[in-house]
């Protein structure tokens, strides 16, 4: 069959993703959007568009009548799912068949079994894969989840059987996180995929999260595509993905591949497809579970490979044979993903909301490396400057990614790329991804899935400045604050006939460092010289007003991101963010007269940590709690977050309830 005109039965960057390959096959789209969304990019690119409801998913975007609906109105020949919301639905693939209109993705029967996360690993193991111990059955509640998990023994992942996305899952090590996490992950699943089913298997500690890219036909070809790393995680949802991955060799790579294959076929699949695996660090593997969509990170694949699997997505709903086999399947160079998240990383990656007041990624396409190699930067995305990032979906921003010939180079790429992407309005992990680009560990490939963990094991609090990092700072202050003097005398730095001269000796202060400076101007740029003698060369184009900048640094090219704060500049590169105050050395000296400021105290106040809404409160004035105790439970972006007390004491005063709707730093209630 032809497919003529495809909808979308999603959103965001993945919707913009799916219209973009169906525009280069000249097939006609459909998006379809919720009242969040009516001004969503997706909604603007596509060629048709169909309100179906309320901003909440589940009374829209996993609604299926209102997407056959929707299909009715517009004439839509099929449909891609997309990943996330009816994917992985079964009832809508049924629905879809009935109505006669093609499901690019696999086959029902598929889905039913690979789907369900307890089905898929009683396949697997009849197919002869290998599974990670663990309790198949259905969980009735909390005491019956403790008992499993101490029988497994601890720790143990609880995970929702239709989960997908980190959603639903939590780490248990003891009998109090097994009954806590049961409830949290069988609420979380029911608000994300109306399905609120747990299973427990064994959580195998040290692992790499790495997963197979399968492909077939609906004429028995299936074959795959290599893999992807995926251990670089928080809250069991990967940040930072890559192909193919460091740790693998060509044997395993192909015993993975191999498997997963055997796995596909066993269930009849066809379609793009993904099975997922733990690998210990002798590079044992064991089977997770098989999403039965496109995946998130699949642009590494396709970078890597050459193949565009959401056209090969549709040729095969289309019923066509795939054009190359196996043996033509070559992996090309290295491809890294970094997802840009609407969260805070100062806040343990909590979400964030708001509007884009700026947002300007890096420019897109191939570009030379500067030694002598090129590079590929590509940028997914479903949002625009001005937008809203809304607190009823998936945090993404962007899936920023690049390509190079080897990991190295990508790796390099990927950091200047970040140190470019300007994003302004709301928190984002711009400044997180930034800092482990440049982290020794990943560069090495030494990763799992405590990645996060291990390296912060306090949180993200930014990158500390050292010597060598302030002293580029530091003349990129100087330079920059003098560009700004210099154009003010300009404007109005003329009193009668005399003319203000900008003065060339200035202290810096950052990151507690204090930098006596002179900036020597010279035919080719400048000099910033400090008070030990040390010359760094600097030059760049930038103007008073510019946000972001390229600056030659000694023998190096450097984005960095610049904001004028009042009397400070505030500069941001490779996850550093420091503000820099440029002074006259007399100035400098009252400064240091001055007394600091303290912060407001906080410490008898529970914050609301994320925008959200508040869905319950456990406590009332009055009442005594101990350390750990349960006090308010926050939740947006399908993400709950149970509020805890950090001491013991006495509510003093409780300011919210639930059904309520809180800003960042909102006051739940106060303690004596």
């Amino acid at each position: 069959m032809a497919i003529r005109k495809i909808l979308i039965a999603n959103r965001g960057e993945i919707a913009c993703r799916v219209i973009k390959t169906a525009k280069k096959m000249g097939i006609a789209t459909v998006a379809v959007y919720s009242d969040a969304d009516r001004d969503a990019l997706h909604v603007r690119m596509a060629d048709e568009a169909v309100h179906i409801g309320p901003a909440p998913s589940n009374q829209s975007y996993i609604v299926i009548d209102k997407i056959l609906d929707a299909i009715r109105r517009t004439g839509a020949d099929a449909v891609h799912p997309g990943y996330g919301f009816l994917s992985e639905n079964a009832a809508f693939a049924q629905a879809l068949e009935k109505e006669g209109v093609a499901f690019i993705g696999p086959p029902v029967k598929a889905i039913e079994a690979m789907g369900d996360k307890i089905t898929s690993k009683k396949l697997a193991a009849e197919a002869g894969v290998s599974t990670v111990p663990g309790h198949m059955g259905l969980i009735e509640d909390a005491e019956e989840a403790v008992r499993i998990s101490a029988s497994i023994g601890y720790p143990v992942m609880i995970k929702a059987s239709a989960g997908g996305g980190g959603k639903g899952m939590r780490i248990a090590w003891n009998d109090e996180e097994a009954r806590e996490g049961f409830q949290s992950s069988r609420n979380e699943a029911k608000s994300s995929f109306g399905d609120d089913r747990i299973f427990i298997e064994k959580f195998v500690t040290q692992p790499r999260h790495i997963e197979i890219q399968v492909l077939g036909d609906q004429h028995g070809n299936t074959f795959y595509l290599g893999e992807r790393e995926c251990s670089i995680q928080r809250r069991n949802q990967k940040v930072i993905e890559e192909a193919p991955s460091p740790f693998l060799d060509e044997a395993t790579r192909k015993a993975m591949g191999e498997q997963a294959v055997a796995l596909a076929k066993a269930v009849g699949y066809f379609s793009a497809g993904t099975v997922e695996f733990i690998v210990d660090g002798e590079r044992n593997f064991y089977f997770l579970e098989m999403n039965t969509r496109l995946q998130v990170e699949h642009p590494v694949t396709e970078l890597i490979t050459g193949i565009d699997l959401v056209e090969q997505m549709i040729r095969v709903a289309a019923g066509e044979t795939l054009s190359f086999g196996q043996a033509d399947v070559k992996l090309n160079g290295w491809a890294i993903e970094s997802r840009l998240y609407a969260e805070d990383p100062y806040r343990s990656f909590l979400p964030s909301i708001g509007r884009l007041t700026r947002y300007r990624p890096p420019k897109e396409g191939n570009r030379p490396d500067g030694q002598g190699g090129e590079v590929i930067v590509r940028n997914d995305t479903g949002v625009f400057e001005g937008g809203e990032i809304s607190m009823y979906y998936d945090p993404m921003i962007a899936k920023l990614c690049t390509w190079a010939e080897n990991r190295t180079a990508a790796i390099d790429a990927m950091g200047r790329a970040l140190d470019d992407f300007e994003v302004e309005g709301i928190g984002h992990n711009l400044p997180f991804l930034s800092a482990v680009m440049h982290q020794e560990r990943f560069r090495s490939g030494k990763l799992t899935t405590a990645y996060i963990a291990e390296e912060f094991p306090d949180g993200f609090s930014g990158i500390s400045v050292d010597e060598a990092a302030g002293r580029k700072l530091a003349a990129i202050a100087v330079f920059t604050n003098q560009a700004i003097q210099e154009r003010a005398v300009q404007i109005s730095g003329t009193i009668g006939n005399h003319r203000r001269d900008v003065g060339k000796d200035w202290v810096v202060t950052l990151a507690g460092s204090e930098h006596a400076v002179s900036l020597e101007r010279g035919p080719a740029g400048a000099d910033a010289v400090f008070a030990d003698g040390t010359r760094i060369s600097i030059g760049s184009g930038w103007l008073p007003g510019q946000s972001h900048a390229s600056f030659r640094v000694g023998d190096e090219t450097i984005g960095v991101k610049i904001d004028l704060i009042s009397s400070a500049i505030r500069l941001r590169w490779r996850g550093m963010d420091v503000t820099a105050r440029v002074r006259s050395p007399r100035v400098a000296e009252l400064a240091r007269l001055m007394p600091v400021k303290l912060p407001p105290d906080t410490s008898k106040m529970l914050l609301c940590p994320m925008p959200g809404v508040i869905t319950s409160v456990a406590v009332k004035a009055g009442d005594r709690v101990e350390a750990g105790q349960t006090l308010a439970t926050v939740e947006a972006m399908k993400m709950e977050n149970v509020l805890k007390a950090e001491k013991q004491g006495v509510v003093k005063h409780v300011a919210a309830a639930a059904g309520q709707s809180l800003a960042v730093d909102e006051l739940i209630m106060e303690f004596e």
